[in-house]
């Protein structure tokens, strides 16, 4: 009976010495992830430091009793006491908390400092089976994942932030930090062939007639215009036949007087442009390069009568955004663009007079002209090896125009009637290519890069005078003989 007794004291001593292990009886034991062996038979208390996986379970082994245990933030570590010497560490949720163990007489015998994170293990796996030629390192930061290392390109570094995100469930939760493993600077060179033809052909005859019958002037005349351009290409050109028939003479009875003027000019023009602008930037970033100037436009008038201007680009322009997908990948986001100045098209603004409202004074506003843009534009996104070209824009444009000036009636008479007819032809005629091509480049010394301007040096003045050079002429640099004349020169 007293045995009995004793058990069921014990059983109850045991209850009240570990109340954290009453829940425990209902769930199964945990698997234990890690295993601290702590001794205590040291001077003063032990302290840990340990990593737990979410969901997962530590546990600790004491050499001595443990009569209480103290977890200061029971949502993120549960403490469940199987015996005074074995107790389990339960990962519940993904934070920081630490962790106090006592003996019966009250005396700290362990502290352990916690972390919970998500268990990237199966992550990491899956990183080195897809992507096998890269280092892929992933980690835990709370309930973040972090990606280190590198990539051999940069789609694989895509592929592994979306696996990680599919991971994490929340694309905000993952943070890639990979590197690409490869060269990242991209030069881009682009170049713009454009051909323009124009043609304009004008022929016309103005004529003037006089007769005076029977003291009755009779005067008539035809002045067909050229009206397809505006204007004759050139007023001065022509020729005449017959005498002036300004005034009619009155002292015949019947006198007729009959000139004409032939007018006939035909214009030719070429316009060859050629555009060559390299430029280099590193993967992912966007460079910018503009040869040409800028013009002002204006954007308002005050009251005073000032005018504000915003200043415009034109020339050469080439901005593109290089991606180094792998090292025969470059994706590559390019605008390019080449404009100049024109008349055809300017916006002309009149001169006038304004009344301040302030002091009732008269302003007088000059007349302003703005020129218009010549512009040929492409802007795309293509894929390139290292060294290959592409052609991105080609454009092939024909334009005709032709325009005839007649009198009625007269036109229509055989070979006559050329004489009363005016022809206004005009044809033009645009051959434009834009052709790029990417290179993956790395630094060099800048001894091995030559300037347009190394060769460049001022002559004296007797040079300038004697012999009419604007360059001094001097020893090639860098060259040695060969050890024969003949044979030329060795560059080292």
């Amino acid at each position: 009976m007293r045995i009995a007794t004793l058990a069921t004291s014990l059983i109850a001593a045991a209850a009240l010495a570990f109340p954290v292990s009453a829940p425990a009886a209902a769930r199964n034991e945990p698997a234990a992830q890690k295993v601290l062996n702590i001794s205590t038979h040291g001077s003063g208390s032990a302290t840990q430091r340990i990593t737990l996986a979410l969901d997962k379970a530590a546990l600790v082994q004491l050499d001595t009793d443990a009569r209480d245990v103290l977890v200061s933030n029971p949502e993120i570590v549960d403490a469940v006491v199987r015996t005074p010497r074995r107790i389990f560490l339960l990962a519940q949720k993904t934070g920081q908390t630490n962790a106090f163990f006592f003996d019966a007489a009250g005396h700290q015998i362990l502290s352990v400092d916690i972390r919970v994170e998500r268990d990237v293990t199966d992550l990491g796996s899956m990183m080195h089976d897809n992507f096998p030629k890269s280092n892929i390192r992933v980690s835990a930061m709370n309930d973040n994942i972090v990606l280190t290392g590198t990539v051999t390109n940069a789609q694989e570094a895509t592929r592994a932030q979306d696996l990680a995100t599919s991971f994490a469930g929340d694309p905000k939760k993952v943070v890639n930090m990979l590197k690409i493993d490869a060269n990242e600077q991209v030069m881009l060179k682009v170049r713009v062939a454009e051909v323009q033809r124009t043609i304009a052909k004008q022929f016309g005859i103005d004529l003037n007639a006089a007769i005076n019958a029977w003291g009755v002037p009779i005067i008539a005349g035809t002045s067909n215009p050229f009206s397809l351009l505006g204007r004759a290409l050139s007023d001065a050109s022509g020729a005449q036949v017959g005498p002036n028939c300004t005034t009619v003479p009155a002292l015949a009875t019947t006198h007729l007087c009959a000139n004409g003027v032939l007018k006939a000019l035909e214009e030719a023009g070429l316009v060859r442009t050629l555009a060559e602008p390299n430029l280099t930037a590193v993967s992912g970033e966007t460079a910018r390069f503009l040869a040409g100037g800028e013009f002002p436009v204006p954007s308002g008038r005050d009251q005073q009568g000032n005018v504000s201007i915003q200043f415009k680009d034109f020339g050469v322009g080439l901005s593109f955004t290089p991606v180094v997908l792998s090292e025969n990948r470059i994706s590559l986001q390019i605008s390019t663009e080449v404009s100049e100045l024109t008349n055809t098209g300017a916006f002309t603004i009149n001169g006038g007079t304004v009344t301040d409202p302030n002091t009732g004074q008269t302003i007088t506003l000059p007349g302003l002209t703005i020129p218009a843009l010549d512009v040929r534009r492409a802007q795309t996104t293509v894929e390139v090896p290292s060294g290959g070209s592409f052609a991105i824009a080609g454009l092939l444009q024909h334009v005709t125009k032709q325009q005839l000036d007649a009198f009625p009636g007269l036109k229509d008479m055989p070979v006559l009637g050329a004489l009363f007819r005016s022809r206004d032809y005009n044809n033009n005629e645009t051959e434009l290519v834009v052709m790029v091509s990417a290179y993956l480049v790395n630094p060099t010394n800048e001894k091995r890069i030559a300037l347009p301007t190394d060769d460049l040096v001022p002559p004296a003045d007797a040079e300038t005078i004697l012999f009419g050079r604007l360059n001094a002429v001097h020893p090639p640099q860098g060259l040695k003989s060969a050890g024969n004349d003949k044979t030329g020169f060795i560059v080292e």
